[in-house]
This record gives structure tokens, C-alpha cells and sequence, in this order.
């Protein structure tokens, strides 16, 4: 089976191409740009940016299946002037003529990674996003991913190219960026934090746990035209995220008692509310149609994902 990953560089990229190499797949890694990065696969395309006038013929050849994993990522500050348009142009019409191409060459299949924002940004507990749940994005990377995900559905009704949808929650692992690594940064450095009281419950998820999943879409026909969400089906909450962390870290943790309205009060002054609602807001997924639906189990476990991930972050901080 040959398979197209684009984004092959990237966090989740990268590990998905060594991943499915070592599953005996043929990959080829598409890339906007040549890199020194070593990713292994069996060759790469530089194909340059990902909007509606990307060629994709020399990366799609003898392709049987598409992994799009390459995207025009969430940040907490944007300063586009019109933020949803940038998104639309690499996650809406990057996508739309990707897959337009794919079916055109003949491909039966792209799966691809959309984001949990598509379902919205936070859950009551115990009630947690469902697969079938009715969209409910807020922002522009969220409505972006739907309406992408919207392109693929409209495509898969007039061609032979079926799709398959994957909404992760929060991933990490080695080598993780943004605010995750933020978070054990601040630990590390053995940083006071307001978070020691902190009520909520928050799906997380393995990259090792995503990329198996992903090569059982690749594999099983019962994952064509349908929508998973996905986690490590391990649901805890910030303040035992940080203790775990900082554990692993071999550093005390100093979580402060702080009530969540203080926090709230306090991030609103210095214009962090967004950032802290992410902290204090609870986000937890139903996974029983994605583990019923392609008898699928996450294959690591919350601490065990934890720990690779802490300690590889310690060998970045002694080099």
C-alpha cells in the first residue's frame, strides 16, 4: 500500500511517517519546503504551500491512500487582519483542491486530521463531545476544519474518493510544542502556579495513540466516510496533569489553591482570558464509536505517554 502523508515534518507527520514505515507501508512525505529534518520514509515532495493552486499531481502518483495532516495550525494570537480567511486558504481550499486532485487520479481514500474545536471548546462533565454531536466551532481554526471537512463529504458524493475524519483532542509526546511544552517549561523551572484547585476533566491524546489509530483507518474499510474522535480514553484533570508532570520532572510541583474565579478575574486584567479558560474549562470525548467501530484500543497509556514525553523533554534541557 502506498500512501501519501503531507505534512511529513511536522509533530504528527514525522511520527506518522516512521510509523507506517515500520507497518511495511510505502510512504512518501510531502513538504512545503526542503528540510535538514530526517524523516523517514521512503521518499519526500516539496510541493510549497498548501492553498487552492497547489499541483499535486508528482506527490499523488501511484498513490493509494492520503493522510492530511498539514494544516494552517491554532495559535493563541493571531495577527492576521482577517484571521478565518488565512485558515480557509491552506485548511478549506488547500484541502478542497488536494482531495479534487486525488479524485481525478483515481484515489479511494484521504483521511483526514481535522480537530476536536470542529465539536466546540469545552464540555459540562459527564457529558462529554460525541461523533454524531451537531458542529459547534467558535473560532476561525475550528470553522475552518469544518467547512474543510464539509468539502470532503460534498467530494466523496460525486467520486470514488471516500474520506475518513479524525478529530484528536490535545496532542502530545515527544518532541511537542506550544502549550504543552509551556507547561513543563514552567514546571521545570519550578514556577509558582494558581493551578492547584483546578475542578475540571480534559481528554488528552498520545501521538503514539494517533498514529495507530490512523494506520487502523488506513487498513480497515469500515472507517470510510465516518467521523472518530479520539483520545487516550484517560480523562483527568489540569491540576493532576501539572502533579503528574512535575513528578516526572523530579521537581516539587508549587500548584497554588487559587479559586478558579480568582483565576478568572485575574487573567481578565492581563488579558490572558482565553488562555485560561483552555486551563480551567473542562474538554472530554466519547471514543466508544472509534474503539466499537474499528475494534480499536489505545495502544499507551496516559503515563506511560506522559513519562516518554517528560523525559525527552529533559534530554533537550541537559544538552
Amino acid at each position: 500500500m502506498n500512501i501519501l502523508v503531507t505534512g511529513a515534518d511536522g509533530f504528527v507527520g514525522s511520527s506518522l511517517c516512521k510509523y507506517l514505515s515500520s507497518k511495511g507501508l510505502t510512504v512518501r512525505g510531502a513538504l512545503w519546503k526542503q528540510t535538514e529534518k530526517s524523516i523517514s520514509c521512503h521518499e519526500t515532495e516539496v510541493i510549497g504551500n498548501i492553498d487552492g493552486d497547489t499541483n499535486w499531481k508528482k506527490a499523488l502518483e501511484n498513490i493509494d491512500i492520503i493522510v492530511h495532516c498539514a494544516a494552517r495550525v491554532h495559535v493563541m494570537k493571531d495577527s492576521s487582519d482577517d484571521p478565518l480567511n488565512e485558515f480557509r486558504k491552506t485548511n478549506v481550499d488547500g484541502t478542497l483542491n488536494l482531495a479534487s486532485q486525488a479524485a481525478a487520479e483515481g484515489i479511494k481514500k484521504i483521511i483526514f486530521i481535522s480537530s476536536i474545536k470542529v465539536n466546540g471548546e469545552f464540555t459540562h462533565k459527564e457529558k462529554p463531545f460525541r461523533h454524531d454531536d451537531s458542529p459547534a466551532p467558535v473560532d476561525p481554526y475550528g470553522i475552518s476544519k469544518l467547512e474543510a471537512e464539509e468539502c470532503l463529504k460534498k467530494i466523496s458524493k460525486t467520486s470514488d474518493l471516500n474520506y475518513t475524519i479524525i478529530r484528536p483532542t490535545l496532542i502530545y509526546g515527544p518532541g511537542v510544542k506550544a502549550n504543552f511544552l509551556n507547561m513543563m517549561k514552567w514546571l521545570y523551572k519550578g514556577m509558582p502556579l494558581p493551578f492547584g484547585k483546578i475542578n475540571n476533566m480534559r481528554s488528552l491524546l498520545a501521538l503514539d495513540n494517533l498514529t495507530d489509530f490512523i494506520y487502523c483507518c488506513a487498513i480497515n474499510s469500515k472507517s470510510d466516510n465516518k467521523t472518530f474522535l479520539i483520545s487516550d480514553d484517560n480523562d483527568l484533570s489540569t491540576t493532576e496533569l501539572m502533579k503528574k508532570t512535575s513528578a516526572l520532572l523530579n521537581k516539587r510541583s508549587k500548584l497554588l489553591p487559587i479559586p478558579e474565579k480568582v483565576i478568572q478575574c485575574l487573567a481578565k486584567i492581563v488579558g490572558k482570558e482565553d488562555f485560561a479558560q483552555r486551563l480551567l474549562g473542562s474538554l472530554q470525548v466519547d471514543i466508544s464509536f472509534a474503539k466499537e467501530t474499528l475494534n480499536w484500543t489505545p495502544v499507551i497509556s496516559f503515563d506511560e505517554a506522559l513519562e516518554q514525553t517528560t523525559k525527552d523533554f529533559l534530554k533537550g534541557c541537559h544538552k
